[in-house]
């Protein structure tokens, strides 16, 4: 779907009820602002800073035409921090309790090429913010997506899986900073993106009932990219070089994923912009054996939260 316009081609997304991990800025803030002109039945995305949360709701707001449908379209806020499993397990508490469906679940939130620090519950925080809060958020959801007809589960990774460190995902270290003495920021992003992956994957073969399939938006110049140090930001472009997309096209495969008729969608599988099935790989992503072991070491370390 090369020249896919949100602006111009319409989103089958009328009626549903769509909720946005990290909507507060970059590429999900986008995401929901274009979703909230195609007449969704509620709009409901996380974040951390209530003030950037505001601004989105009011950006959004601005971009549907007066005389729209969507004019009416109830737009929520929910406080969450992916990185502290309570503070997911309280936000999707609150949202399995009043929620009467859920189409479509967009696990976008992220952090890149963080220094080395644990999260408040002792894991690498890359992998904690990446994986761990956005699986527990997941797992805490699926009843509510399961009762949902054709409910899905939009996995937002990136092509940097591909840079993961050896073994994929070095399950031994991820209760620890897992300090690399070259491109450790890197490997570890890597790590949490590749687990991002093969979670989508491992989701559709255990619960075909929810459509579940990961995307890429592409490298897009958010705060992301564009607040690197210089060595950093040189690493993201310089490989790059003309393929660098704006935060507006950044939205376009997300928008695809949250709109595409469920039957144009293989499941477990990954996309690339705008809706491109990806044939890459790499030894760890290739087999089925680190998804099942990435699950299976996943729901014992969330038990406590189940």
């Amino acid at each position: 779907m090369p020249g896919f316009n949100p602006t111009k081609d319409r989103l089958d997304v009328a009626g549903k009820v769509i909720l946005i991990t990290g909507g507060t800025a970059g590429v999900g803030a986008g995401t929901l602002i274009a979703l909230a002109r195609h007449e969704p039945a509620h709009l409901l995305f996380t974040g951390r800073n209530p003030t950037s949360a505001a601004s989105t709701i009011a950006r959004a707001r601005a971009s549907i035409p007066p005389s729209s449908s969507s004019s009416e379209v109830p737009i929520t806020f929910i406080p969450a921090d992916l990185a502290s499993l309570s503070s997911v397990h309280s936000a999707a508490a609150n949202l399995a309790a009043t929620l009467p469906r859920l189409d479509v679940l967009v696990c976008n939130a992220g952090i890149m090429a963080a220094p080395p620090a644990l999260s408040a519950d002792g894991y690498e925080l890359q992998f904690a913010t990446n994986h761990l809060g956005h699986a527990l958020l997941v797992h805490k959801l699926l009843p509510l997506l399961a009762r949902t007809a054709d409910a899905r589960v939009v996995m937002v990774t990136s092509t940097g899986w591909r840079g993961a460190p050896p073994g994929g995902v070095q399950f031994d270290r991820l209760r620890t900073t897992q300090e690399m003495p070259v491109l450790g920021r890197w490997l570890r992003y890597g790590q949490s993106k590749l687990a991002n992956m093969l979670f989508a994957r491992e989701l559709a073969a255990r619960y075909p009932g929810v459509l579940a399939f990961s995307v890429t938006p592409g490298v897009v110049a958010t705060g992301l990219v564009t607040e690197l140090g210089v060595v950093d930001k040189a690493l993201v472009y310089l490989p790059n070089i003309g393929r660098v997309k704006t935060p507006e096209e950044g939205t376009h495969n997300l928008l695809w994923a949250v709109g595409v008729p469920k039957g144009e969608v293989k499941p477990g599988a990954f996309y690339e912009p705008v809706g491109r099935l990806s044939r890459m790989e790499t030894k760890a992503s290739r087999g089925p054996e680190l998804a099942g072991k990435l699950w299976e070491w996943t729901e014992t370390e969330l038990k406590q939260w189940m």
